[in-house]
């Protein structure tokens, strides 16, 4: 490249949208006899993840009850059923996302 030339640049800030602060909710007094939701978002392994937050519900706090609950399509796009079931059926909710850290494993071949 010559020394006068010049290139395009485009500016990697992007144009964030514009974000609304929401307060949150208020802290519940006790999750005993409560209905607690796991809302999985669709995001890598959150599923996983979120049925063991659901067996460790039931080992140590067997007095909630949780409902494991996909949303209905992908993570980048809105379910307002699944918010609205959650708003009349439910008192708290766990949204979960995750991604799979990675883990050595033994192989069954090496040991």
């Amino acid at each position: 490249m010559a020394g006068g030339d010049k290139i395009p640049v485009l500016n990697p800030m992007g144009y964030p949208p514009t974000v609304t602060h929401k307060p949150l909710a208020p802290r519940l007094e006790t999750l005993d006899g409560k209905v607690v939701y796991l809302v999985d978002c669709r995001f890598d392994d959150a599923d996983i993840f979120l049925k063991q937050v659901q067996a460790w519900f039931a080992e140590h706090m067997p007095g909630v009850r949780t409902v494991f609950k996909p949303i209905s399509s992908v993570y980048t796009r809105d379910d307002p059923a699944t918010w609205e079931e959650i708003q009349a059926k439910g008192d708290a909710a766990i949204i979960g996302s995750a991604i799979e850290a990675p883990v050595r494993r033994r192989s069954p071949c090496t040991g």
